[in-house]
């Protein structure tokens, strides 16, 4: 029987979870940007998971954080620098429930304590609003090119709080 209110915890990225977070980066593209892109948009960005070796090498090159409920991976984040996010995914049938604000709450203690004084994200266009609640400012537009086609979205940041020394 389900709970009403499910407990998410995290864990780190390992090599065997490449195959289930390739299919969480997809179906979170396909289940939650179809509103911002077009169909060929979609199309192009979901599939940049279906090269699961190049996908597995980008998330062992970053602190991968892995979201699950019940044991099972629902979503992930990765910092690819001290101060840099690189993934925030999680599967459609979890959005909204506290797993992304839990990923990038991770992160952001992360980054603060490797010593980063500011969080950067390219923000796809139905993500803004998430990061915005997060304490993200949007600083500029990109277009990027992948596949063929022009993907939008926006450069934000978010200043992280620095340690005072006592003297």
């Amino acid at each position: 029987m389900g709970r009403a209110n499910p407990s998410f915890a995290l864990r780190p990225f390992l090599p065997e979870d490449v195959p289930v977070l390739a299919e969480i980066f997809r179906a979170s593209v396909e289940g939650l940007a179809a509103e911002d892109y077009s169909e060929s948009q979609v199309d192009v960005w979901a599939s940049a998971a279906d090269d699961e070796e190049q996908f597995a090498a980008r998330l062992a090159a970053s602190l991968t954080l892995v979201a699950t409920m019940d044991g099972a991976a629902v979503g992930f984040a990765s910092l690819d620098a001290p101060g840099h996010i690189d993934f925030v995914y999680v599967h459609p049938a979890v959005a909204g429930r506290g797993a992304g604000t839990m990923l990038v709450d991770a992160l952001t203690k992360l980054a603060a304590a490797r010593g980063a004084i500011k969080l950067t994200v390219e923000a796809s266009d139905n993500a803004q609003e998430f990061f915005r609640r997060r304490g993200f400012k949007a600083l500029q537009r990109n277009s990027v090119p992948m596949g063929g086609e022009w993907l939008a979205n926006t450069t934000m940041e978010k200043p992280l709080a620095t340690k005072t020394v006592l003297q």
